[in-house]
């Protein structure tokens, strides 16, 4: 049923392009996040296709639709009144993963663990820190993610991407602008749609027993178990956000559903029932707290999404 924020000749145009089993009206964003948390987007889209980011983004600029483009659904928070407009979310119609060269072309809806553990497959090395990551490479690269001691930064050499104008465009490395949790696609908006990734010819045992290593070293310290938007804050310089947490005192601090993980406290859980007004109260209170602890402010790391 169209409801009084959808438009219905918007629909009918976009499902003459868009197969209609991968658009979603009025659909809880709590069943596509890692958090389990989030109200309702008006149009959630599933793109099969670069031609159909193309078709999608043409009629939202016609009807004037908010555009919003999610991974995995990892790292972010949507809010309880949910998103207007069209939300684009990256899956398995867009995931192939294939070698071209010494180098690994993807699609932006691969899961990370999936292309690790391709990579080892291949023999090629330098994905390994990724294979406990909940995400997407297309919000891997947005985010620039990382762990133990690696990140996209260092092995992706050139991104494909439509940009809102509707345009297919090509970034080299050097045009990334990659940061400590930022790249490019933070500012001019453009839609990750393939990844290039220049990697390096390893042993695969060596690769594996190293993958291994990580995943044990995640499920032991992390709530892995539990849903969550993976690390709450960004790391402070010289520091960890987790350790200035524990230091203040606030493993286990629970606001509704909304709980420090008493695992890592660098974790905010949805530990039942959470909604997004408990986490962002939370968050306010622990940055509050470790700052009042160590004059230290903590920021986000995870994306706020929608309407409160």
């Amino acid at each position: 049923m169209v409801n009084n924020t959808q438009n219905e000749e918007f629909i009918l145009k976009l499902c003459r392009t868009i197969k209609s089993d991968r658009l979603f009206l009025s659909e809880p964003m709590s069943k596509h996040t890692t958090f389990r948390i989030g109200g309702p987007a008006d149009y959630l889209l599933f793109p099969g296709s670069v031609a159909e980011i193309i078709s999608a983004l043409t009629l939202a600029q016609q009807y004037s639709i908010p555009v919003t483009v999610v991974g995995n659904g990892s790292n972010m928070l949507v809010l309880d009144k949910g998103i207007r407009g069209m939300v684009l979310k990256f899956g398995r119609n867009m995931s192939d993963i294939r070698l071209q060269d010494d180098r690994l072309i993807v699609g932006s809806g691969a899961i990370l663990g999936d292309v690790s553990r391709f990579a080892a497959g291949n023999h090629l090395k330098g994905m390994e820190f990724a294979v406990g990551i909940p995400g997407s490479i297309g919000g891997a690269v947005f985010m620039n993610a990382g762990a133990y001691d690696g990140e996209m930064s260092h092995v992706v050499s050139a991104v494909s991407a439509v940009c809102l104008d509707g345009t297919f465009n090509h970034f080299s490395h050097d045009q990334l602008d990659f940061g400590y949790r930022h790249s490019i696609f933070q500012d001019n908006h453009c839609i990750i749609c393939e990844v290039e990734l220049k990697l390096q010819s390893g042993q695969m045992q060596e690769i594996e027993d190293k993958m291994n290593e990580y995943t044990k070293k995640r499920e032991s310290k992390q709530p892995v178990e539990m849903p969550s938007a993976g690390s709450t804050f960004k790391r402070p310089a010289g520091n960890f956000a987790g350790t200035l947490i524990e230091q203040a005192g606030l493993k286990g601090l629970k606001i509704g559903g909304a709980q420090v993980s008493e695992k890592h406290a660098g974790f905010i859980i949805n530990a039942g029932g959470a909604t997004a007004q408990d986490v962002l109260t939370l968050i306010q209170e622990v940055q509050r707290r470790v700052y009042e602890y160590a004059g230290v402010k903590l920021h986000p790391e995870v994306r706020i999404l929608g309407e409160e």
